[in-house]
Parts: structure tokens; C-alpha cells; sequence
């Protein structure tokens, strides 16, 4: 086999150093030609699995995937068009004004910022270049598997901890969890609770983690909360710290793709070694850059998700039907029957919910729609728990 033997000398030792042996090289020889394709599932593939209950009627309310109805805000959309009418271009500028932007928002040099269309791929980077077969993954149970499945594929174990009692992370449960782990990852607010892990406990993690240990704090739902305080302060003061953001969720461009890892540079250069960065789509970084300027966006849509939420968690709680308190855009609803058959249930009243978790196996996680989408919701739900 020839494969071994197109990974540089250095790969190859450094690849040793972390725990690997000369039978995993041809599997990392593949992996580091794949560019964006890595062989990981996420939240597209994740989405997907209601596939295996039923097709999604058309006229379906889809609140199986976190996704945010709202769309891009009026400003992107003005923006985005204007970069389609230029698409024959490669457009480099707006990556790096998204760069600027970006690093201007958040009080960091630009050398601190890396795109990436949407923050899946510098998930599964973090977990590629941190991990290995003798430094495990740590992360919190239920929570977000994507990066549990990176982890699998080269060969990284996996520890989950479970969710405190208010579902929080556990900070000293995780620290504790193996001295030599690699990367603890944190989801704050957490997917799929949407509950959130407070300050004290996030600087806690980072303060005590092993030695050589990089905290991945996956920020994907921070925006539709006040709760949860941003740790970007962690990565201003230089700690092993590597944040990821998108622009999927509250400033809603899960179709269009932008996001970013924010980190010492030293951090987000070893992401840079797995799958190479092609050019950011030009229309997602363009509506980044549009929506990050728009001052009153975030908190505006906050409080339209919260009051949507409160009103659906209010209703819930007069129905008598058990839920999690969340501060995200989901809630785990408690169904009552495995999540699989609640999803069949409520399909056949053309409503697709999210799936379930091992942890928490007769709860399904629901998206938070518009009004008139969690109005049909609730008629569904209310059929489905009375049959």
C-alpha cells in the first residue's frame, strides 16, 4: 500500500506523538486530501434521520432542525443579492471584510478569526487535531453527537458526563473525566436541552482542565439568550481556548453557510491541517458581514423567539405535558413514548419533529417556528397525547 507514504515525515511523527500507529496512516492519508468532505455526520445528516420514520409532506411544518424561519434579516438579503450579481467573480474581499467585521465585534485581532461556511467543519476539526486513540473526547450527555462521531472515526474514545440536574454541564465532572484528555467540548446553550451552563462553571472547565487539554466551546445558540455570557474573554486572554459561531441559527443562513473558529492563532493554524479551507461562499460571508453591522438584530429576535417559546412552554404547562425549560430555539418535549414513534405520530399530522437521545429517549426536540407553525404544533401535539 502506498498510502502511508503520502503523509510528510513530520505528519507522520506527529501523528506517532499522539498515540496513532502506521495502521491508521493510509485512514489519515484519505482524510487529509478530502478538502470540505469529511466523512462526519452533522446537523444536515442528523436532520435526516426522520427520513427513516417518513417523507416530510411538503406542506409540512419543519421544526426538526433548529433552523430559523425568520431567514436572513432584510440587510443581508440587500447584500447578498448584490454579491449574486457579481458571482462571476472569485470575491475574496468579502472573507476578509467578514474577518474584520467579525474581529472588530468581538474586541480580537483578525488573525484570532477563521471562517468557515457554517461551524461544523472547525467542530470536527478541533476534534481531529486534539484528540487521538490515547486523548479522549469529553462531553456532555445528551448533547450534540457530531463531535462524538469525528472522534469515532479516528479511533478517539468518547466520555460523556452527564447533564447536572438542571441540565447544565458539570464542570467538575468533566475535568475529572481523564487526565489526559484532549479536547472538552461545551455547548452553551446546550443542544439539545437549550439550557445553559453559567460563567463560573465554563471558567472553571478552562481554569482546571488537563494539561494540554483545548476547551471547544460551541457558541452556536448564544445569541437567543442573556443567560449564558459569551467566553470570548477566555480567548482574549490567550488560554486554550477555541470558540466556534454561526450564522445558522438566530441570524438565520443555515442555507447560505458562514460561520467561524475564534482562537489564538496557534490553535485555529492546527485546524487549518485537516481537509485544507476553500474559498467561503461569497453570499454567506457577505450576509455575515451585513447582519454582524445591523446593531438592533440579535436582540430583537431574541425576545420574538422568547416570546414564542414562553407562550408554547405556558400552554404545555396548563396541558399538562413535560418539558425542559430552554433558552435556546428548541425544547425537549416529553412525549410519553419512545421519541421514534413520537415523531411518526406527529408526521402524520404534517409537523416534523427533531429526534431523541439515549439519555433522554421518550423526549423529541422541537424547534421554535413562527406563531402560526407552533400553533399547528400545538394541535398536533395536544391529538397525538390524547390518542
Amino acid at each position: 500500500m502506498r498510502e502511508p507514504f503520502t503523509l510528510r515525515a513530520d505528519r507522520r511523527a506527529e501523528l506517532r506523538d499522539r498515540g496513532f500507529n502506521r495502521r491508521d496512516f493510509a485512514r489519515w492519508a484519505a482524510l487529509l486530501t478530502a478538502g470540505p468532505s469529511l466523512p462526519f455526520y452533522n446537523e444536515a445528516a442528523l436532520a435526516q434521520d426522520i427520513r427513516a420514520i417518513g417523507t416530510i409532506p411538503a406542506d409540512a411544518v419543519k421544526l426538526n432542525a433548529n433552523e430559523n424561519p425568520m431567514g436572513p434579516c432584510p440587510a443581508a438579503i440587500e447584500s447578498i443579492t448584490a454579491v449574486v450579481r457579481r458571482g462571476g467573480r472569485y470575491l475574496f474581499d468579502q472573507t476578509y471584510a467578514f474577518i474584520d467585521t467579525m474581529a472588530e465585534v468581538e474586541g480580537l485581532p483578525a488573525s484570532h478569526i477563521l471562517p468557515f461556511p457554517g461551524s461544523s467543519d472547525p467542530l470536527h476539526r478541533a476534534v481531529l487535531a486534539f484528540t487521538s486513540p490515547t486523548r479522549p473526547l469529553i462531553t456532555a450527555n445528551p448533547g450534540y453527537e457530531a463531535p462524538a462521531s469525528a472522534a469515532r472515526f479516528i479511533g478517539a474514545k468518547t466520555i460523556q458526563v452527564p447533564l447536572r440536574k438542571d441540565y447544565s454541564h458539570d464542570p467538575k465532572a468533566m475535568v475529572e473525566a481523564d487526565p489526559n484528555a484532549g479536547v472538552i467540548y461545551v455547548c452553551n446553550p446546550n443542544n439539545p436541552t437549550g439550557t445553559v451552563t453559567r460563567k463560573e462553571d465554563v471558567d472553571y472547565i478552562i481554569a482546571n482542565k488537563p494539561k494540554g487539554c483545548v476547551v471547544l466551546i460551541d457558541e452556536a445558540y448564544i445569541h437567543f439568550t442573556t443567560a449564558a455570557t459569551p467566553a470570548i474573554d477566555h480567548v482574549a486572554a490567550e488560554k486554550d481556548v477555541i470558540i466556534l459561531r454561526t450564522f445558522s441559527k438566530l441570524y438565520g443562513m443555515a442555507g447560505l453557510r458562514a460561520g467561524a473558529a475564534i482562537g489564538r492563532p496557534d490553535l485555529l493554524e492546527k485546524l487549518r491541517n485537516y481537509g485544507g479551507l476553500g474559498i467561503m461562499p461569497a453570499t454567506g460571508m457577505a450576509g455575515a458581514v451585513a447582519s454582524l453591522k445591523d446593531k438592533g438584530l440579535v436582540a430583537d429576535r431574541r425576545k420574538v423567539v422568547a416570546d414564542i417559546r414562553e407562550d408554547l412552554c405556558a400552554w404545555m404547562q396548563k396541558k399538562g405535558i413535560g418539558f425542559i425549560p430552554s433558552e435556546a430555539n428548541m425544547i425537549l418535549v416529553d412525549g410519553k413514548r419512545p421519541g421514534r414513534q413520537m415523531s411518526r405520530d406527529m408526521i402524520a399530522y404534517k409537523v416534523a419533529v427533531g429526534r431523541a437521545w439515549s439519555a433522554l429517549p421518550n423526549h423529541v426536540r422541537v424547534t421554535i417556528g413562527t406563531r402560526d407553525e407552533m400553533a399547528r404544533f400545538r394541535t398536533a401535539l395536544e391529538r397525538v397525547m390524547e390518542a
